[in-house]
């Protein structure tokens, strides 16, 4: 669905099927990598050709693509990017009282010690990091194959069997230099029967191009819990993996805000191969100016008897561009499930726009599933009687986006988290609390 303020939808066009023979011009994405430096670590050789002969052969995405419909990548194609091993100071760490990873213009910094966590560079673990990218699809994304042929270094975690770590590990992004590629690649395992939470924070101060991964192995009765805070700058771009697998039993749960940024691309997928697990995907947006969000989901139910819940809010202002699609797989022997999709929006500006397409498919017969997405205005009557009680319209619409996108902020779990999420709302966005 395409939404508009005060718009119409579109009609489709009737220009010719371009053949699938159509030769590609891989022109743009070889000019656009030739001042990156191929990785070195010791990834897996048949990953690691793949992703080189995907980059010889293919372009970057177009709106021709259903999975990048609605999003152009022209802009981010014409920046000139460098690596650089420079690292400076962190300048924003969320919890001060917390253990800090950080990464500055994608190299490793800093690595604490946490009590029931193994961490470690790929480069120190060529054993098990022969395992990264294994659930990773290449085929259909260049930018998975951008990240694995250039990323300099990456992290493993590990959560013990049976550890559960009350400590929330942040992982602190920031990108301080201009014209900064910043490829980082994570694993996260956790074990049989562990708990562990995790903040990722993402912020820069100039142009660049964030292009992070993680991939998460939630093992059986395991239970993890991420919170993704994304404060990127005006001119910055992003397009961000989240790949997850759940084995029998297991707890996923994780909440995306997205409060700043040029361009941000989410893509969040999601393997549920085992019995009685739970997944919750929950996210934030508020968009100013020209700024552009796109949120892609995928839940691929394998098992039976499983839960998932997914609640997307966005509010639009400016020129901004909103996009949500998330798509929810029952697979035959997936008999018993319950998935439910909601994605809601508000443009509070004639020329924001939201385009919004939940998608189900089912295969099994005994399920219970629902998806559904809004787009509106906000209510001038209640705004109206907000102002007859003496509150300035500034703040009339703040109060009512903080009703409107509460709900997704209330799954944040741990009271820190929320109070850091809120102050920054305060700080970019003039929220009153």
């Amino acid at each position: 669905m395409n939404w508009k303020r005060k718009g119409t939808i579109g009609l489709k066009n009737n220009l010719p099927q371009i053949s699938m023979e159509t030769q590609v011009d891989s022109s743009k994405i070889k000019e656009f990598v030739s001042r990156f430096t191929e990785t070195n670590l010791p990834l897996n050789e048949t990953i690691l050709a793949k992703s080189r002969s995907i980059l010889n052969s293919s372009d970057f995405p177009t709106t021709r693509d259903e999975k990048w419909k609605y999003t152009r990548l022209s802009k981010l194609s014409k920046l000139s990017l460098v690596q650089t091993f420079e690292v400076g100071e962190l300048s924003n760490i969320p919890l001060k009282n917390q253990p800090v990873i950080s990464i500055i213009n994608g190299n490793i910094d800093a690595i604490p010690e946490v009590k029931g966590l193994k961490i470690s560079r790929f480069s120190e673990n060529s054993e098990e990091v022969d395992q990264v990218g294994q659930f990773i699809s290449l085929e259909e994304d260049v930018f998975h194959a951008m990240n694995t042929s250039f990323i300099k270094d990456g992290l493993l975690i590990e959560v013990s069997e049976n550890q559960h770590i009350a400590e929330i590990t942040q992982i602190v992004f920031e990108n301080q230099f201009q014209h900064v590629f910043a490829p980082t690649r994570i694993v996260i395992i956790a074990k049989k029967s562990s708990s562990a939470q995790f903040l990722f924070n993402f912020s820069s101060s100039s142009e660049s191009f964030s292009l992070p991964i993680v991939e998460y192995h939630v093992g059986q009765n395991a239970r993890l819990t991420v919170d993704k805070i994304q404060l990127e700058s005006d001119e910055s771009f992003t397009v961000s993996t989240d790949q997850v697998y759940q084995e029998r039993d297991s707890y996923f749960k994780i909440n995306t805000i997205s409060l700043s940024g040029k361009f941000i691309r989410n893509n969040l997928n999601i393997l549920v191969n085992g019995e009685n697990c739970e997944t919750h995907l929950n996210g934030a947006y508020l968009l100013e100016d020209d700024q552009l969000i796109d949120n892609h989901t995928v839940v691929d139910h394998l098992k039976p008897n499983c839960n998932s819940n997914e609640l997307y809010k966005g509010v639009l202002n400016g020129k901004s561009i909103g996009v949500f699609n998330g798509k929810v797989f029952v697979r035959p022997d997936a008999q018993k499930i319950n998935a439910f999709q909601s994605n809601a929006n508000v443009l509070i500006s004639d020329d924001a726009s939201m385009n919004s397409k939940p998608e189900l498919e089912i295969y099994a017969d005994d399920v219970k599933c629902s998806h559904g997405s809004t787009t509106g205005q906000m209510d001038e009557d209640a705004i109206f009687y907000l102002r007859a009680r003496g509150i300035s319209e500034k703040s009339a619409k703040a109060l009512m986006t903080q009703a409107f996108i509460g709900d997704v902020l209330n799954k944040i779990d741990n009271e820190e988290v929320l109070g850091y999420v809120h102050s920054k709302l305060i700080e970019l966005h003039d929220w009153v609390i």
